[in-house]
């Protein structure tokens, strides 16, 4: 039975329509995008009530979180990356094996997370870019992060390794009970408890580990074709966790430079105030939730990438890449439109504060502009890390938010003070495209015209 379910699994990645293939394992990680940046939004909207300040506070303590997710990202982008292409070889030994070690590592490094964090929380807090006013209420908010970053790690890697698999649709269930819990505990702790923002982060933790505890179930339950034991983490050497640490290193790396930026972008606003750091917070919660339905497109072109790729089937990767970069561009443009018309109302409705929606409509504008061009750097960077080309993905993933941000951000912020700032994003993104496309068109003439395995499948 659990032979013929697996071979089921391969005939459906392999066999399956490429667009219909890509929508299918798209939709489960869209809404769970979704509904997971809703409940960001709503989150938001929730702090500022509280303040300008404490809505500060959760701009700063997200760039704490990406850390968080960052090695989650590492351990479930690495080992869901090579499992999926050993599933597309029907080794499923390795898959299970590699699987359990991804999931053990990220595991251990939020454990460390909490222990680091909790031995310099006043200055991490600092460093994060609080302003004197902002800090108190996020040294309280991630108080609770700290308690619960092991499980969101860990949780991010069963999501990715669900996902590498074919089965996104487990992985939304996890990911959505947890955000509509986060979501229902906000109101209730916040204002029903009067917590405060001591509720927000409270929820926020409850909520991750309640959603970790569904995604393990999933993988004990015999619903997942690899499998997790302690015992092949143990005993799975260097090599297999240097391998899924190298593969996933461009996960780290974006995230960890998501991270970075948004410390630095912190510091930068706060010399102009907390409604410059309230107001470009709240900038990138829209941002992302209006990109997050493209994302969730190219989360389901990468295991259809990477298994395909591992069992021969390289014009079925071709494929895939044209459909998911149009798809994402369609629903790009869609979103830029309503974000140009809508922007200061919704700025207007996180913080209703004159000089925040101020700040925020004018970077909104911007940034969502250049987002147009954004599918075509992300679809790259996945296509080299799902194909397990580990050196182009470390450089793609580092050229848009580091080797242009970073740079762009000193310069711009020095001689256009907060118009700079403002502008340094969708500068970035703009100039990272006429470098990503050669990398694309040099990862396709390399790749073999004719496929490997017996073409009697559909395309």
């Amino acid at each position: 039975m659990q032979a013929r379910q697996e071979m089921t699994q391969y005939e459906k990645m392999t066999g399956t329509p490429i667009p219909r293939l890509i929508l299918t394992l798209s939709v489960p990680s869209v809404i769970s995008m979704l509904i997971n940046n809703i409940y960001n939004l709503v989150d938001t909207a929730f702090v500022g009530r509280l303040g300008t300040s404490a809505s500060g506070a959760v701009g700063v303590v997200f760039g704490f979180m990406a850390i968080i997710q960052a090695f989650g990202f590492m351990f479930g982008q690495g080992s869901g990356s090579i499992l999926s292409r050993a599933l597309g070889h029907q080794d499923r030994e390795s898959a299970s094996l590699h699987a359990s070690a991804g999931f053990f590592g990220a595991l251990l490094g939020g454990l460390l997370i909490t222990v680091i964090g909790f031995l310099w929380l006043d200055d991490i807090v600092m460093l994060l870019g609080s302003t004197e006013t902002i800090a108190p209420y996020a040294k309280t908010y991630i108080t609770y992060i700290l308690i619960a970053s092991a499980f969101m790690s860990s949780s991010l890697t069963l999501n990715n390794i669900l996902r590498y698999e074919g089965k996104a649709a487990l992985g939304m269930i996890g990911l959505m009970t947890g955000a509509i819990l986060n979501m229902i505990g906000d109101p209730i702790l916040m204002f029903g408890l009067n917590m405060g923002i001591a509720g927000a982060g409270l929820s926020t933790a409850a909520s991750q580990i309640i959603s970790w505890f569904i995604l393990l179930f999933m993988f004990l339950s015999g619903k997942t074709e690899s499998k997790l034991s302690l015992k092949r983490a143990l005993h799975a050497g260097p090599a297999i966790y240097g391998n899924i640490m190298a593969t996933g290193f461009p996960s780290l790396l974006r995230q960890g430079l998501n991270s970075l930026n948004t410390v630095l972008l912190n510091a930068q606003c706060a010399l102009y105030g907390d409604a410059a750091v309230a107001g470009m917070s709240i900038v990138a919660r829209i941002i992302f939730f209006a990109f997050s339905v493209a994302l969730g497109v190219g989360q389901g072109f990468q295991p259809v990438s990477a298994f395909n790729y591992g069992a021969g089937r390289y014009s079925r990767v071709r494929k895939g890449y044209r459909v998911t970069v149009l798809i994402s561009e369609g629903i790009i443009a869609v979103g830029c439109a309503l974000l140009l018309i809508f922007s200061g109302h919704l700025i207007g409705l996180f913080r209703d504060d004159p000089e925040v929606i101020a700040v925020g409509t004018r970077a909104l504008r911007l940034q969502a502009l250049a987002n147009l061009v954004l599918p075509i750097c992300m679809m790259t960077e996945m296509l080299f890390q799902s194909t397990g080309k580990r050196l182009g993905a470390s450089f793609l993933s580092a050229l848009r938010n580091g080797l242009f941000f970073i740079p762009l951000l000193l310069i711009l912020s020095h001689f256009r003070g907060l118009a700079g700032i403002q502008e340094t994003q969708p500068l970035a993104i703009l100039l990272s495209v006429p470098v990503t496309l050669p990398f694309a068109v040099a990862f396709f003439r390399k790749l073999p015209k004719e496929d490997s395995a017996a073409q009697t499948v559909s395309r």
